[in-house]
């Protein structure tokens, strides 16, 4: 009976999809999406009990490796995924929402031709809940192609990954000249390691502060040093970099008196952003700062609406 293997491929394919929402828990971004993805975990293993109903009802039995197969299946996609950059690890999870989809409403045919009125409500049920998974899997996409930061974190092999197709795919044309002072302004950003050492620092604080104050103020100055000397894309390129570490002043950030404002302003300020870089900028500066939960949240919220509009949900 075609209906009844249909469910049980849905219903394999659901406990994949158990087991990959809870991978993903793990890179939720904030608390909120945490609680969102832990949300949809729950929901997905209720959906596949009701599978499991309807198979029952039709006369079949439940296959009972299928929860065993999902979290190999599952096991075995997030192991590649380590080696992938992350748009491919979720166009590989959205591929995986299309296909429950397009099943669900095969299933809701099917349901219809042999008029099961139940098995056509369950396939309702699904398709409302791929539906959903499906544009927010494009929404997380569309943050990460507008620059982040996406409601999901990258795994480090998937930073590292994605790294290295940028640095293949898009060479950056440096200004020798330019390139030369701004390496030499790295060197020469005070305070100098020597200096610190010719002063018997200890070597945990010269760690301290030269990792952390000399690159921040080096990639600052080398960023003015490039743009002065006309490779703009270079100081666009360093420039980022700042916006993703969370380094730029105050005065650099798209909402004036930002430091001043408390968790409400900050909310409101946000809200009224139009561009992806300014909540991505404010976004990485709070993280690295005060760590406003309400804020972070409120920017990703912010992000997504933009992002959606941009990938045509809205």
């Amino acid at each position: 009976m075609t209906l009844l293997a249909q469910l049980r491929t849905v219903l394999d394919l659901t406990h994949t999809e158990i087991q990959l929402a809870e991978t993903r828990t793990v890179q939720a971004r904030t608390e909120a999406v945490r609680r969102e993805l832990s949300e949809n975990v729950d929901h997905a293993r209720a959906r596949a009990e009701a599978i499991e109903s309807a198979i029952r009802e039709l006369g079949g039995v439940p296959e009972l490796v299928g929860p065993f197969l999902g979290r190999a299946a599952a096991a075995v996609k997030a192991m590649v995924e380590q080696a992938q950059p992350f748009d491919e690890a979720l166009l590989g999870d959205l591929t995986l929402e299309h296909q429950l989809l397009d099943r669900a409403r095969y299933i809701k045919a099917l349901a219809v031709a042999a008029q099961k009125k139940d098995v056509e409500n369950l396939a309702f049920r699904l398709i409302a809940a791929h539906s959903a998974t499906v544009d927010w899997l494009t929404t997380v996409l569309a943050e990460d192609a507008l620059g982040g930061p996406a409601a999901l974190r990258r795994t480090p092999l998937q930073a590292a990954a994605g790294t290295a197709v940028r640095l293949v795919n898009a060479p950056v044309s440096w200004s020798a000249r330019g390139l030369d002072r701004a390496l030499d302004t790295v060197r020469a950003t005070p305070p100098a390691l020597s200096e610190l050492l010719s002063r018997g620092a200890q070597a945990g604080d010269v760690a301290v502060k030269t990792l952390a104050g000399s690159r921040d103020a080096a990639l600052e100055t080398a960023e003015q040093v490039t743009r002065r000397e006309g490779a703009d894309g270079v100081a666009d390129v360093l420039h980022s970099a700042r916006t993703a570490a969370g380094v730029l002043e105050p005065g650099e950030l798209p909402i004036d008196g930002y430091d001043d404002l408390t968790v409400a302003e900050a909310v409101a300020a946000v809200k009224e952003l139009a561009e992806p870089a300014e909540v991505r900028a404010i976004v990485a500066y709070e993280e690295a700062h005060k760590n406003r939960q309400g804020v972070v949240s409120a920017a990703q919220t912010r992000r997504a609406a933009i992002a959606q509009e941009v990938a045509g949900l809205s």
